[in-house]
Order: structure tokens, then sequence, then C-alpha cells
């Protein structure tokens, strides 16, 4: 009786993870053809808006080009942030931590963000970067950038953002430090939320789901991020991983 009842579980478990593997790959084709579909779509919309920005136009008719212009770009990076986080929360893309240098990533990121800053009159560095721990160097990649993102987008010109690593006995952060407005109090524990914008922000370009893809990379790790904020300084960022 106890062999026929173990072998009925364990025909029900089986039964069990193979449709829950069913579903998995149905969510994963789905999220595949929503990523290939709309990407010939889009791509014409920035095309086209960036053709039309270049023939002779009114005032007006450049500021409509320019804002269909912008417009496509902010869909194209929700639909590719939408994918990802997706694809992450369904366990189809899966993260690979692994003992290596924080330096490696901060220094891959920030490269990548120092024009967009100088741009805007913001001067962008990282210091004091060394420290070993446990992450997916890509993933982690990925996070820090949306922080930056972040920080560049917020800071106003004439400011900075600064990107530090610190070393604590069981963890080791990647901190993001800019001398933007700063977030209130009551909205900290809510902009790690998907789409969730602070109403003070909508004068900003963005789609809401870098914090919330940024807090599913560092949970996906074992790590966390937090955020500390004074209204008016400005805040920082901490991403958090196990040291080795």
């Amino acid at each position: 009786a106890l062999e026929s009842r173990l072998a009925r579980y364990l025909t029900a478990s089986a039964l069990s993870a193979r449709k829950v593997q069913e579903q998995k790959d149905q969510i994963s084709r789905l999220i595949s053809d929503i990523s290939h579909q709309t990407k010939t779509p889009v791509a014409n919309l920035q095309l086209y808006a960036q053709l039309l920005a270049e023939q002779p136009l009114t005032p007006q008719e450049e500021e409509c080009a320019g804002t269909i212009l912008t417009q496509a770009a902010k869909l194209q990076t929700l639909i590719e942030a939408l994918v990802k986080t997706s694809r992450l929360e369904n366990g189809i893309l899966a993260v690979h931590p692994e003992i290596s240098e924080l330096s490696y990533v901060v220094d891959r990121a920030v490269t990548q963000y120092v024009p967009k800053a100088a741009e805007k009159g913001i001067v962008l560095t990282a210091v004091s970067t060394e420290g070993k721990a446990v992450f997916d160097p890509k993933w982690t990649e990925e996070a820090l950038c949306n922080l930056l993102d972040n920080a560049v987008k917020y800071t106003p010109s004439g400011g900075a953002v600064t990107v530090t690593v610190k070393n604590y006995e069981m963890f080791s952060a990647i901190c993001v430090t800019d001398t933007g407005p700063g977030i209130p109090e009551a909205e900290q524990a809510r902009i790690f939320g998907r789409f969730y914008r602070s109403a003070g922000n909508y004068q900003e370009q963005g789609v809401g789901i870098g914090l919330y893809l940024t807090r599913q990379i560092a949970e996906k790790q074992g790590g966390y991020v937090k955020v500390e904020s004074i209204p008016g300084t400005g805040s920082t960022f901490s991403l958090f991983f196990t040291r080795p």
C-alpha cells in the first residue's frame, strides 16, 4: 500500500513538473513572439520619424517629429525591459553567480555612461571599486547600468554621480551616489515596484521598470538592493552581493 501511494505521488509530481515546464515553454514562445513581432514596427517608426526630422519643417512640425522619435525609443526600451523581466521571473533566463572582481563590472558600466553624463554636464567617476563577491557579471552589469541611467537622468547639469564599492564582513556593495533631487521617504519603499514612477519625475523620460528589473536581478543572485536618500541632496542606490 505504501509503495503504491509513493508511486502515485511520484507520478503526480512528474506530471505537475511536466505541466509547469510546458507553461514555461509557452511563456517563452509568447515573449519571443512579442519581441520579434514588435521589433520591425518600432524600428520603422524610428526610421520615418528621423527622415521626417531631416526635412524642412515648421517649429511645431519639428517638435512633433522629435516627440515621435522619443516615444518610439521609449517603446523599444519598454519592450526590451519587459522581455528581460518576464524571462527572469519565469526562470527562462537564469543567472550564473560566480566569484569575481566587482571592479570589472563597474568599469564596464561606467565607461558606457561617461559620454552621456558629459553631454549633460555631469561628472561621473568610479573610485575605490576593488572587491570580490559572488555574482553574475552580465546581469549585474545590466542592473548597475539601470542605476547609472537613473542617476544621470535625474541629476541636474553641474552635478555629480559617483560609483564606489564597499566591502563588509558578509557582503560587498556597489554604491551609486548622485546629487539629484532625492526621493521622499514615503516613496522609497515603492520605487522598486513595476511601472512605479514618482509624481515629480514625469518630466523625465522613463518607463518605470528599470529599478524593478534591478531588484529582480539582485534577488535572483541571493543579493538585494537598497536606497538611501535625502530630498534636495541626492540618493545612493546600493547593490549587495555575498562575499566568497
